[in-house]
C-alpha cells in the first residue's frame, strides 16, 4: 500500500490520541536511513527516539532475532525460564554502575521499568513518598504521568493522578535555576511536602530528555546521593533515554562517578526490540515477596536474545568511542549555527547526546517553538527526520545512531543549514 492508502486508513481506524500527525509511513530502513511506503528516502536524526544509537536493523541483532524466532518466542519467564533472561540479568548486572552486587528484573517498556522501580523502592524503605524534577519524563502510565515534570501532553486530559509524588526544581542555569536553587528547592520539598521519613526515593535523569537535553552537574548528582544516604532514602536514575551510549559511555551516571541504588534503562536496550530493565543493588530488589514483580510479556526471549547482541555490538564496534566523536562533530556545527544563525542558542551536548534552543532574543533567552516547528516540518519536506522537545517545545534534540555515516550525518546537517537560510535567512549573532 502507499502513503495516501496508509494515511486514509490511519484516519479511519486508529485513535486520535495515538494517531502520528506525520504522512509518510516507514517500509524499510537500514542504519540512519528510513525509506517510505512510496519509496521516498529520509534520514533518520529521531532515532525511533533514542531507540537505535546502533542503527536500524544492526545486522548482528538482526542475526540474534532470526535465530532465537526458530527457537523459543515466548513462555512467560515465570510459567517456564529460559537462558536469555538470565543472561540478559548477568550482563546489565555486570555493567550497571549501582551499588554493590546488582540484581535485576527485566519488563517491557521504560514506563514500566519506572513503575517497578517506585514498587520496589516502596517495599525496601516501607515508605510510600517519590520526589522527581521539573522537565523530567518518566511514560505515560498513571504512575509516571504522575511522576513527570511537564504537564502537555502527557497527563492533560486523564483525570486525577496518583498521589504521594512531589517534584523539586532541576538546574538549568539557562532558565535561571542554579545548581544551588535546584538544592535549596530539594530541600524545601523535603521540608514542606515529601518528610524523608516517609520518603521512598528520590527518582531523576541524569540528562533530561523531554525536558531539554540538560546534564545534571556531577556536584548536583553527588549532592542528591548524600541526601538520600542522610535519610535513608534511595536514589534512583532513570537512564531509559540516555543510556547505552548515548552520552559516550554506557551509561550517563557514569560521568559522575554516583553510585545510584536502582536504575531503570530501555529504548536503544535491545536496537528496536521491546524491553526495559530495572536494576538495583541486590537487598533492594530482592525487598518485595515471590511473584511480585513480572508480567506475561516480561523479557521476552526475542527481545532478550536482541538485548545480548547489542552489548556485544558494543564490545566489537568501539561504539562509546564513535558516540564521543560524533558529539564532537555535533558540537563543531553547532557552534558555527550559533554565530551564523541569530536565532539559534545554547548549544549543548553531552557525547551524542546534543541539542540546541531556537530563540527569539537570544539575551532574553525567549524560546521560539513556533520557528522550532516550522524547522522541523521543513526538515522533514527535504527528507529529514528531526525532533523537538523541551519545557518550551523550543529545543532541536538529536538522536540519530551513532553509527551513522559521515556522509548521511553531513548530507543532514546540511539540510537543517539550508532550512534555516530559508526560514530566517543568515545573520551573524554579533549583528542580530
Amino acid at each position: 500500500m502507499n502513503n495516501a492508502q496508509l494515511n486514509e486508513l490511519k484516519q479511519r481506524y486508529v485513535a486520535s490520541g495515538a494517531a502520528s500527525p506525520a504522512t509518510a509511513f516507514a517500509d524499510r530502513a537500514e542504519n540512519a536511513e528510513i525509506w517510505d511506503a512510496d519509496g521516498n528516502r529520509f534520514i533518520d536524526f529521531a532515532g525511533g527516539i533514542g531507540v537505535l544509537n546502533i542503527g536500524h536493523r544492526h545486522p548482528k541483532v538482526v542475526e540474534a532475532v532470526k535465530a532465537q524466532l526458530d527457537r523459543v518466542m515466548h513462555t512467560c519467564q515465570t510459567v517456564m525460564p529460559y537462558e536469555g533472561y538470565v543472561k540478559v540479568a548477568e550482563k546489565l548486572s555486570q555493567v550497571t554502575p549501582v551499588r554493590g552486587h546488582a540484581k535485576v528484573m527485566l519488563a517491557n517498556s521504560g514506563a514500566e521499568a519506572l513503575e517497578n522501580a517506585v514498587k520496589v523502592a516502596r517495599a525496601a524503605t516501607g515508605k510510600n513518598n517519590v520526589i522527581c524534577f521539573d522537565g523530567g519524563y518518566h511514560g505515560r502510565t498513571f504512575m509516571t504521568m504522575a511522576m513527570n515534570g511537564k504537564v502537555a501532553p502527557y497527563a492533560t486530559d486523564f483525570g486525577s493522578m496518583p498521589g504521594n509524588v512531589f517534584r523539586a526544581p532541576f538546574p538549568v542555569p539557562y532558565h535561571g535555576v542554579s545548581e544551588d536553587e535546584a538544592l535549596r528547592g530539594l530541600k524545601m520539598t523535603l521540608k514542606t511536602d515529601a518528610n524523608p521519613k516517609d520518603t521512598a526515593a528520590i527518582v531523576l535523569e541524569p540528562v533530561l530528555g523531554e525536558g531539554g537535553f540538560y546534564p545534571a552537574p556531577p556536584s548536583f548528582l553527588k549532592a542528591i546521593r548524600e541526601i538520600c544516604d542522610e535519610h535513608g532514602i534511595l536514589m534512583i536514575i532513570d537512564e531509559v533515554q540516555s543510556g547505552f551510549g548515548r552520552t559516550g559511555k554506557l551509561f550517563a551516571i557514569e560521568h559522575s562517578g554516583v553510585e545510584p541504588d536502582i536504575m531503570t534503562m530501555a529504548k536503544s536496550m535491545a536496537d528496536g526490540m521491546p524491553i526495559s530493565a530495572v536494576v538495583g543493588t541486590d537487598k533492594v530488589m530482592d525487598a518485595s515477596g515471590g511473584n511480585s514483580l513480572g508480567g506475561t510479556y516480561t523479557g521476552s526471549p526475542v527481545s532478550c536474545a536482541a538485548t545480548l547482541a547489542v552489548l556485544e555490538v558494543f564490545e566489537q564496534e568501539n561504539i562509546l568511542e564513535k558516540s564521543q566523536a560524533l558529539g564532537d562533530k555535533l558540537a563543531a556545527r553547532f557552534a558555527t549555527w550559533q554565530n551564523d544563525f541569530a536565532c539559534i542558542d545554547n548549544a549543548r551536548n553531552m557525547g551524542a547526546m546534543a541539542a540546541f534552543d531556537v530563540v527569539a532574543d537570544k539575551n532574553a533567552h525567549s524560546p521560539d517553538a513556533e520557528l522550532t516547528g516550522a524547522l522541523c516540518k521543513k526538515a522533514r519536506e527535504k527528507g529529514l527526520i528531526l525532533l523537538s522537545c523541551g519545557m518550551y517545545g523550543n529545543t532541536i534534540r538529536f538522536l540519530m545512531p551513532v553509527t551513522i555515516e559521515d556522509a548521511v550525518l553531513e548530507e543532514g546537517l546540511d539540510i537543517i543549514e539550508t532550512c534555516l537560510k530559508e526560514l530566517v535567512g543568515q545573520q551573524s549573532a554579533a549583528t542580530a
